[in-house]
């Protein structure tokens, strides 16, 4: 982390040591989010082993950082990779379908945070059918 993103803030009417602000993670490229945007956090744990959520999109983008374990993550049009604790991620949303976001681990418990800057009126998750699953198999990426 660079110094310009280390911050420490004192307060003069305090006596008590000042908060420690850090950068933890940035999303470079990310797409801006839907006018009206509804921004939703929620936490997410996986037991060990879990698949996650089953193939969906998001109607804006989501921005997350893994707290604990190891997560498997995939996009449409993208290898599936393993995020870390301490790492983070993001996705486009919109049309884009995520079809992976489950525990790498099979002996422990992951946990991530998301942030979502949902569309007005649109759920946070819209599960994909099987049948767009099968029209849209050309632009998933091969997988391990």
């Amino acid at each position: 982390m660079s110094v310009e993103h280390s911050h420490h803030l004192p307060n003069p009417k305090s006596s008590a040591p000042p908060p420690k602000i850090e950068l933890v993670a940035t999303a470079e490229g990310a797409p801006a989010a839907p006018e009206g945007a509804v921004p939703m956090t929620i936490l997410v744990t996986l037991p060990p082993g879990s698949d996650g959520a089953p193939p969906h999109r998001h109607s804006g983008p989501a921005f997350g950082y893994v707290l604990k374990g190891e997560i498997i993550f995939e996009l449409e049009g993208d290898p599936q990779r393993v995020v870390k604790a301490g790492e983070a991620f993001w996705e486009p949303g919109f049309d884009v379908i995520h079809y992976q976001d489950g525990n790498n681990l099979d002996d422990a418990e992951s946990q991530f945070v998301v942030t979502m800057f949902c569309a007005p009126g649109q759920p946070m998750l819209i599960p994909v059918s099987d049948e767009e699953l099968e029209q849209r198999k050309h632009l998933r990426a091969p997988r391990p």
